[in-house]
């Protein structure tokens, strides 16, 4: 490597002067740095230019004996000697300048100060030199010689920059990667070649190096500059978010409170709009819509009724309305659509909430749109609305339980709202219940205050087939003034666990009531088909006085359609059989008294599993499968899949015609066989290593099963489909049901036509081509005649 340098240490000096000079002319020319520090830059990459170029210099005029030679040798080595210690004279500048911008210098260090009197020190022992020969001097050939005093003058190239750095090192948390590489490689790297300069002789290595470093002292600014913009544009970025965030909360804020003020024309309506801007992004959501589309569909949502604004008072606190008040409430939309066309910067508000109101089917309006001529957020805004207005309370009626909404969607899909949005908000809501995240469980309530007979009721406490043990206290009330004073229970069954009495409630709740009973043996039976009581009194615990308060103790359990409940109060137990309508049907206890005040209401769940020898059977069974049984034993579903066929081998090709009747207590359109398509070691549902596959039920419903098995289903009505009431009336009454199934592989496709509902579901199943079973399973359906064809 020496001897490399050596031999091309001019060229080394050329390029290297070039490139120093390169870097000066770049800062000369950029904006990037402070004006100040760009200056100091440029200084000291001229003086390294100049540096190297008079050593260059120094080397070339070596030896010549002309009166040019002369001058130029002694020039160039002066100038050398003189810049070398101007060097560390701008460098000590630098450090200055960039503390003062990262450390917030006030007063310059003392090191600094001493450095830089140190440096002029330096130039002016260059000066003396010059004419006293005490670093260097020339022999009679022009060739340059060191002086006596020839180390002093790398005292401070060498320990001028060692000082430097102790104030560089003391500032470097405060200093960036690059510039802290950069002080560094421009501190210790010419001290090293300085060191190496004192045992070599020939070439400039120290100069070459402080050019070197000049350049790195370019370059790793700019880096440092650079990575300071990236900085400054992620915060830029950020900041712009932040606002644009802000701006979105702003606007959200501003228009939350528009609707609010509108929503006060009717309290019923209150929050209605935030409530159906949160469905509709959800189900954008789960349709996969980018961030974007769902802010579209959620602001639109939340400004969509605006137009109630523009309506009459009188009309918006009506329940009925004739024709011409109904014609008034087809222009909101359009009233919306204006209010909105004045947001300028969100076009598609306008859009979107004038179609808001437009079916799938056309019966929409204002302009009766069909199908997917209506605007995509419009449809799913449209679904959502329709969603929240069933499950929100309004003057003539409660919000509606789940099983009736869900009934509603599924009548509408295809004919009020979009099909593929509106299977999209059934599973949201089926994940939901399965979740109790949109069901919350029941509160019961821990004390009563009852007045007259049944005003007030508790909420429905579960009868299953473990036991519940319930307790209370209950003291007669002091306005009673001697009147009949008890507390009684009612057995019922409702969609949310409450008693209805207005017939209205009762339709929508699909309420049943069992009947009541007292603590003293007395009861009514309404839709029991049998209630069978016995009292016990105790006689050693009989009660001779009224006390204050009494307690009371209720133990129920169920098996199937049987309840039995153990009632105990005042020295006295009734023991009471109950012969449900069916096993169908759920069952609760409402607590309830007649001027009473009732308290200290608890529950206790048991681990105790009720058995059928433990409730005497008070009534036959009711079974509706008795008709003639075929190639598979008949069944009866009295619950969601509480029964199933055992499963049937499919290999090619397979056919299954059964006689399917719902049960008299079935009401929902999904009360229908299901077909179940699995793997189970003993070919049974939930069996030994069971594997779900598919669940078709023959309403349309297609289970989404992906852990097992991709299924894509096809659902078409035909002419032959009238109305969903029909298709309800003519379970019940009985109908024949064929199914096909065609195997390929792994694909399975099953195909089947019922009642005008043609279905095509293609399984998929992942992981090869092993044993696959159909069983016929449902919901409150008796499947009977199953043959294998």
């Amino acid at each position: 490597m020496y001897e490399f340098i050596k031999t091309n240490q001019m060229d080394i000096m050329l390029a290297l002067c070039a490139s120093c000079m390169t870097m000066a002319l770049l800062l000369l020319i950029t904006k990037f740095l402070p004006r100040r520090r760009k200056w100091i830059l440029i200084g000291m990459e001229l003086v390294a230019v100049f540096l190297l170029f008079f050593d260059r210099l120094a080397y070339i005029y070596v030896g010549d004996m002309s009166h040019t030679g002369y001058v130029m040798v002694r020039v160039s080595n002066f100038m050398v000697f003189f810049l070398t210690s101007g060097i560390v004279f701008n460098f000590n500048i630098y450090i200055i300048d960039l503390i003062n911008e990262y450390g917030k210098l006030r007063i310059i260090p003392k090191r600094l100060m001493f450095t830089g009197i140190a440096s002029i020190g330096g130039m002016l022992l260059a000066v003396i030199s010059a004419f006293t020969g005490i670093i260097y001097t020339f022999d009679a050939s022009n060739h340059y010689q060191r002086g006596p005093w020839f180390l002093m003058a790398y005292v401070v190239p060498v320990i001028g920059p060692l000082i430097q750095y102790t104030v560089c090192f003391e500032y470097r948390k405060k200093f960036s990667i690059f510039i802290n590489t950069a002080l560094f490689l421009y501190i210790f790297l010419p001290i090293i070649m300085g060191i190496i300069q004192i045992f070599t002789y020939g070439i400039s290595i120290v100069n070459m190096a402080m050019v070197m470093v000049s350049v790195s002292l370019y370059v790793f600014s700019y880096l440092d500059i650079n990575e300071t913009v990236v900085k400054s544009h992620i915060l830029e970025m950020e900041t712009l978010q932040k606002e644009q965030k802000s701006m979105k909360r702003l606007f959200e804020q501003t228009a939350g409170a528009f609707v609010k003020a509108v929503e006060k024309k009717d309290e019923f309506l209150n929050g209605h709009s935030a409530k159906v801007a949160e469905v509709a992004r959800r189900i954008a959501n789960a349709a996969g819509k980018s961030a974007e589309e769902q802010e579209e569909v959620y602001y639109t949502a939340i400004l969509h009724d605006i137009g109630m604004i523009g309506l009459p008072d009188s009309i918006t606190e009506k329940d009925e309305l004739n024709a011409y008040e109904k014609e008034l409430i087809r222009q909101k939309p359009l009233l919306s659509a204006e209010i909105l066309s004045a947001i300028t910067e969100y076009p598609y508000l306008s859009l979107y909430a004038r179609y808001c109101y437009e079916r799938y089917d056309g019966s929409g309006y204002p302009e009766g749109l069909k199908g997917n001529a209506i605007p995509e957020v419009a449809r799913i805004i449209y679904l959502a609305d329709a969603y929240v207005a069933m499950s929100s309370p309004k003057k003539y009626r409660d919000a509606l339980p789940m099983p009736i909404i869900r009934e509603e969607l599924i009548k509408g899909n295809g004919e009020q709202f979009d099909p593929y949005y509106t299977d999209i908000l059934i599973k949201l809501l089926d994940a939901d219940v399965n979740n109790k995240i949109l069901t919350e469980e029941v509160q019961i309530e821990t004390e009563l205050q009852c007045g007259t007979y049944r005003d007030k009721i508790s909420a429905g406490i579960a009868i299953e087939n473990t036991v519940t043990n319930i307790s209370f206290l209950c003291m007669e009330s002091e306005t009673a003034a001697g009147a009949f004073s008890q507390p009684s229970i009612i057995l019922f069954d409702s969609f949310d666990r409450h008693v209805y009495n207005r017939e209205r409630e009762i339709e929508a709740f699909k309420y049943t009531e069992y009947g009541e009973l007292w603590f003293d043996g007395h009861s009514v039976t309404t839709n029991a088909r049998n209630i069978l009581i016995k009292v016990t009194e105790h006689e050693s615990e009989a009660v001779t006085t009224e006390s204050a308060e009494q307690n009371y103790f209720i133990s129920a359990r169920r098996f199937e359609d049987h309840l039995m409940l153990v009632m105990d109060s005042r020295g006295r137990t009734v023991k009471v059989i109950v012969a449900l309508p069916d096993k169908t049907k759920s069952a609760y206890i409402g607590i309830t008294g007649e001027n009473c005040y009732i308290t200290g209401i608890n529950i206790e769940n048991t681990e105790d599993i009720t058995r059928a020898e433990d409730i005497p059977r008070i009534e036959d069974e009711l079974d509706y499968t008795d008709r003639m049984v075929s190639d598979v034993p008949n069944i009866q579903i009295d619950r969601p899949r509480s029964a199933s066929t055992e499963g049937i081998a499919i290999k090619d090709h397979l056919k299954l015609k059964f006689h399917s009747v719902s049960l008299p207590s079935a009401t929902l359109v999904w009360h229908c066989p299901y077909i179940v398509l699995f793997y189970s070691d003993d070919k049974k549902v939930y069996g030994e290593g069971y594997r779900e596959y598919a669940m078709i039920k023959l309403n349309g419903e297609s289970d989404e099963i992906k852990e097992f098995a991709n299924n894509k289903v096809s659902i078409k009505k035909k002419e032959q489909f009238k109305n969903w009431n029909v298709w309800k009336d003519t379970c019940r009454k009985g109908m024949e049901c064929e199914v096909l199934f065609k195997r390929k592989g792994n694909t399975i496709t099953t195909v089947t036509e019922n009642l005008g509902i043609s279905i095509e579901n293609i399984t998929t199943i992942n992981g090869g081509n092993g044993k696959v079973y159909v069983a016929l399973s449902g919901d409150q359906v008796a499947l009977t005649d199953i043959r294998i064809l």
